[in-house]
């Protein structure tokens, strides 16, 4: 079996790319590494790729990559993913921080990508914005997400950390609580990007730049109940949503089979559930605003 180890970078279509590079710098506070005429790539402090940006008419998510382990043979992956019915490609990749790359489809029609020994980047000059750890996690709306978590547990090793009912689903390929999600919806479409900061106080500051750009923060601070994220909410020139988050749940002994105890669990311990959609899950912080909910329809 495949496994991902970790998320890569996200890949967008865009109708305005110098709009949308400005966002991803000055607000999100990621470093532009290279550009090359209708692409643009920007990476986390870290020096890890963690955006491109495409010129196009629409804007989407077309592309997602996950890290594999070294010792993965992309021929072998390859013969795997045939087996299964998937078409798949394998190329060497001219992007920063990349060198080998498998593609295929999953079935909502994202490109997936695999790659393994990243290259880190150059972080470039200092920027503005944000400046997150690195990219956290993706969501996606899709009108079946059982479906979509069975395939990314099937062919990419996945394991369930949560649902919410029968509607929300949230994976994970490391220790990290979720690194993606899908909630059910009539039509399918990217529901949130997001990026993780160092801490709560990191956080904090972050909504301070968001005030000083001017940027409506649409839900947060407030700290979830599936993942206990401390978490904010924000849509950038494109009209899609960035979370910005810290102190998500980690599950470092997969044996143990619970994630690292925390204060403000109210299980002891923390163990993979199905939360009740009728009871209030977030552990604080206000209820989603009205923004928020007319863009999660």
């Amino acid at each position: 079996m495949i496994k991902a180890k970790r998320i890569g970078h996200a890949t967008f279509s865009t109708p305005d790319l110098d709009r949308l590079v400005e966002h991803y710098q000055e607000v999100v506070g990621l470093h532009l590494v290279a550009r090359d005429g209708n692409s643009a790539y920007l990476a986390s402090n870290a020096g890890q790729l963690a955006v491109v940006l495409e010129a196009s008419d629409g804007a989407e998510c077309t592309r997602l990559s996950f890290e594999v382990s070294p010792r993965m043979d992309f021929a072998e992956m390859a013969r795997d993913l045939s087996t299964l019915g998937l078409k798949c490609e394998q190329r060497t990749d001219d992007r920063p921080g990349l060198a080998r790359v498998l593609s295929f489809k999953d079935p909502k029609g994202t490109t997936i990508e695999l790659f393994s020994e990243p290259l880190f980047v150059s972080k470039g000059k200092a920027v503005g914005g944000a400046t997150p750890l690195k990219l956290g996690h993706l969501a996606f709306a899709v009108p079946n997400p059982r479906a979509m978590a069975e395939f990314y547990e099937q062919v990419l090793g996945f394991r369930t950390s949560d649902w919410i009912g029968d509607f929300f689903v949230f994976l994970r390929c490391n220790v990290d609580h979720h690194t993606v999600n899908f909630i059910r919806a009539p039509q399918t479409r990217m529901h949130h990007i997001a990026f993780e900061m160092r801490d709560a106080a990191h956080l904090h500051n972050s909504c301070d730049l968001l005030g000083q750009k001017r940027v409506e923060i649409v839900w947060g601070p407030v700290r979830h109940g599936p993942g206990h994220n401390v978490a904010t909410y924000h849509r950038n020139p494109d009209n899609q949503m960035i979370e910005f988050f810290a102190e998500l749940d980690r599950m470092t002994d997969e044996e143990n089979g619970f994630f690292d105890p925390r204060p403000w669990h109210r299980d002891l311990p923390q163990r993979p559930k199905v939360w009740d959609p009728t009871q209030q899950r977030d552990m604080w912080g206000m209820r989603p605003s009205q923004a928020f909910l007319d863009f999660a329809r």
